[in-house]
């Protein structure tokens, strides 16, 4: 049966041991399965969130077998971080997803090259077709120097392994935009702040970096929108925003493991070049624990 990216994903962190020397495999499985309680439809292994340039090629292979191996049997969908400013290792990341039988792959444009549009077409095709594994594109031109163009994704659209986008453009003009263009393309928004309003324009889901602490409220956000409940997924909406723009005091994910350490869900290290958060993020962030607590 075909997967639908539809509702609410979570670019899940990575859990480091106190040290950050290695990857906690066992806070890893107690991770997902909160995640699966909340009711989400996947997660996202390896993104932005889960510090995927500090993995080394094993460690990323062990994450990902990892989260397949505990994620299945609960009814999550797995996607994989596959992104690369190097094509040939965009497309070595797509067969190792899925040979490690990720569901999907999640792939962001190439950073710091900078390439023109039709430099991230033929990227992004020649990723898709190195492996039978649906892509989702990841549009962030604040983290990678370039944005796909509406018209880009128009002509991806047309790939049959290019099945979804996540929007973090901030902009609800690009999301409806390409919403309107492509009616075959999944949109999903990349900001929890902008899940509602681009679900407005057209989009069908989020991956939310705020579903790691709180999966019931992000998933249940979605499914109010998605069933046609305006008003719940308001009010929703404005209970969450405060937390959102807690998640971006500092850079992702630097506030995001402060809080689940707070919480006593993860040890909350970093590696480098990432760094502990601030005490004045740590004070905002204790002052929400109330809401953060389920």
């Amino acid at each position: 049966m075909p997967i639908e990216f539809r509702g609410a994903f979570t670019a899940i962190v990575t859990p480091f041991t106190s040290d950050g020397a290695a990857i906690d495999l066992a806070r890893l499985r107690e991770q997902i399965a909160f995640q699966a309680q909340g009711g989400v439809t996947g997660i996202v292994v390896a993104g932005t969130t889960g510090e995927s340039p500090t993995l080394s090629e094993s460690e990323y292979q062990t994450l990902l077998s990892t989260a397949v191996e505990v994620a299945r049997p609960l009814g999550l969908m797995v996607i994989a971080g596959t992104g690369s400013n190097s094509t040939h290792h965009a497309i070595e990341l797509q067969k190792t997803a899925k040979r490690l039988g990720a569901d999907a792959a999640l792939s962001v444009n190439p950073y710091y090259n900078k390439p023109t549009q039709d430099g991230m077409y033929q990227h992004f095709v020649a990723q898709a077709d190195a492996a039978d594994l649906p892509v989702m594109l990841y549009n962030i031109p604040g983290r990678t120097g370039v944005a796909l163009a509406p018209e880009t994704v128009e002509r991806l659209a047309q790939h049959p392994r290019i099945r979804a986008i996540k929007d973090a453009t901030g902009s609800p003009d690009s999301c409806g935009e390409v919403a309107l263009r492509c009616p075959t393309l999944a949109v999903l928004s990349g900001d929890d702040t902008l899940t509602l309003p681009f679900a407005s324009v057209g989009a069908v889901g989020v991956v939310s970096v705020v579903s790691n602490l709180l999966p019931g409220h992000i998933s249940g956000l979605c499914k109010a929108f998605l069933f046609g409940d305006f008003a719940g997924a308001l009010s929703l909406h404005r209970q969450l925003i405060p937390i959102a723009r807690a998640m971006f005091l500092e850079t992702n994910p630097i506030p995001v493991k402060a809080a689940m350490q707070l919480l006593g869900r993860d040890s909350g290290a970093l590696r480098l070049p990432m760094t502990g958060a601030r005490e004045s993020t740590l004070a905002s962030l204790r002052g929400m624990l109330p809401q953060l607590r389920v």
